[in-house]
């Protein structure tokens, strides 16, 4: 297996190359050179596997550089009972007949994110230790990536974490799981401004080669593919459990999540629909009604109550992009380079756009009152408790549900992080998993400083010269 770049200018590269990188050499992102096929024999004998096999079975045909041995003792030193509290990993909820809750968010930092995040963790530290390196690892989070990453990274060998987050717009639950981590190798850095601006300063950091070299800096956000292909795992063990045609209603804002649905359908899990469910920030959901792709200006961007969706840049929409023109790299970056221009491309009446059916994707929007509306109703109806970015997907996932298909939904967060919108939805608190007791009153450690790359490049270079 052979990663390439969806711009075309980076020579093919073998999974542990790739293993630390965010943007390719010439800005566009890695993906295999093809994604691997299974087929219904190898989906029959997948069938009756435990979440640590399926993901062994599934993840090998990416990493084939990893000796199986070790590859298969990282993943499962990841996927037990311990960090995820079940031996399910992403246990399946039936709601009701054909309607279900697949549970992603019972990681350590209480959201999907963990379920790839902590294997990247193991597999960034393995990797460094057989090379003799270290890595100073660089992200953006809009709320639960910068948790899921600093969980599976803080007190790893070799590593250090500088992550920018919006400043206040995040949830208090969200903020203080970052800033109350007190590891030495956790550098929190509140950015004045909105996640957009964090996620350019963070490709910009990226695309500063000289500056990336000199103070090796990896990404785990999700521009690196390690991330996408364990998400593609659970795709799989939602399958098995429904046992039949399914759809797939997900929350979204930097698109990873979902786009990992659209790697397990192009590896030939039997997926009905993907359906992109966003908040107020629909630039996804404009792009597949229209056709239209507008990034919004910072002082468009809606702050909500699904807040880790605050989003109108995302970032592997390019990689969604590059299958849908064919995989031609030219055709790629022409797009991108008139996104660039003018912020917008339009793909209305071309060939382009009518291949989005074939992909299986469609889409909606969700509003704050859409919000409370859902929390609501699956309470009453069910007696379960959603967080909002849940309830975006469910929301979204019943306008598109089909007579006989079943339909997952991706329980994206813990109710916990977002109390302050169940207490409108619900007039309740939510519980807290045990240890999250007193989180916003322990105590902080964050920078706040200024959306300015150069600025936060010496920072990050103090930091390094000094600790690495």
């Amino acid at each position: 297996m052979r990663y390439v770049s969806t711009r075309g200018g980076a020579k093919p590269q073998p999974f542990t190359e790739i293993l630390l990188e965010g943007l390719a050499p010439d800005g566009g992102l890695y993906l295999p050179e093809e994604f691997p096929k299974f087929g219904p024999a190898d989906l029959s004998a997948m069938r009756g596997l435990s979440y640590a096999e399926l993901a062994f079975a599934i993840l090998s045909r990416f990493a084939d550089d990893i000796p199986s041995g070790d590859l298969k003792r990282l993943v499962d030193k990841t996927y037990i009972r311990e960090i995820f509290g079940s031996d399910e990993i992403t246990p399946l909820k039936k709601l009701e007949q054909g309607f279900y809750l697949l549970g992603l968010s019972n990681g350590p930092s209480l959201a999907f994110k963990d379920v790839a995040l902590q294997l990247l963790g193991n597999l960034f530290e393995y990797a460094l230790e057989k090379r003799g390196k270290r890595v100073n690892v660089v992200g953006a989070t809009s709320g639960d990536t910068g948790s899921s990453a600093e969980y599976a990274l803080r007190g790893k060998k070799n590593v250090q974490v500088f992550m920018l987050s919006p400043q206040g717009r995040m949830s208090a639950f969200q903020a203080a799981q970052m800033y109350s981590l007190q590891d030495a190798n956790i550098f929190n850095i509140a950015v004045r401004g909105v996640f957009d601006d964090c996620q350019d300063i963070v490709k910009a950091i990226s695309g500063d080669f000289a500056f990336k070299a000199r103070h090796r800096i990896g990404a785990v956000n999700s521009i690196n593919w390690a991330r996408v292909a364990a998400q593609v795992v659970y795709y799989f063990k939602a399958y098995f459990a429904v046992g039949g045609e399914v759809s797939f209603a997900v929350p979204s804002g930097n698109f990873g999540n979902i786009y990992a649905g659209h790697v397990a359908r192009s590896m030939g899990l039997p997926i009905r629909t993907l359906i992109v469910a966003t908040n107020e920030n629909d630039v996804l959901d404009e792009f597949f009604r229209t056709g239209r792709y507008r990034v919004r200006k910072a002082a468009e961007i809606k702050a909500t109550s699904s807040p880790s969706m605050d989003i109108s840049k995302s970032s592997n929409f390019e990689r969604y992009a590059y299958d849908l023109v064919g995989r031609d790299p030219f055709r790629l970056k022409s797009l991108w380079t008139e996104l660039d221009a003018n912020g917008v491309f339009a793909l209305a009446g071309t060939e382009i756009f009518r291949h989005v059916a074939d992909t299986g994707f469609v889409s909606g929007s969700s509003t704050h009152a859409d919000r409370i509306a859902t929390i609501r109703r699956v309470w009453k109806d069910y007696g379960v408790m959603i967080d909002p970015h849940t309830a975006d997907g469910v929301k979204v996932g019943l306008e598109h549900r089909e007579q006989g298909v079943a339909l997952v939904c991706m329980e994206t967060a813990q109710p916990a992080k977002f109390a302050e919108t169940i207490r409108e939805a619900l007039g309740r608190e939510p519980s807290r998993p045990a240890g999250f007791e007193n989180l916003e009153k322990l105590p902080q450690r964050v920078e706040v400083m200024d959306a300015d790359v150069g600025k936060i490049k010496h920072y990050i270079a103090g930091m390094t010269l000094r600790s690495v």
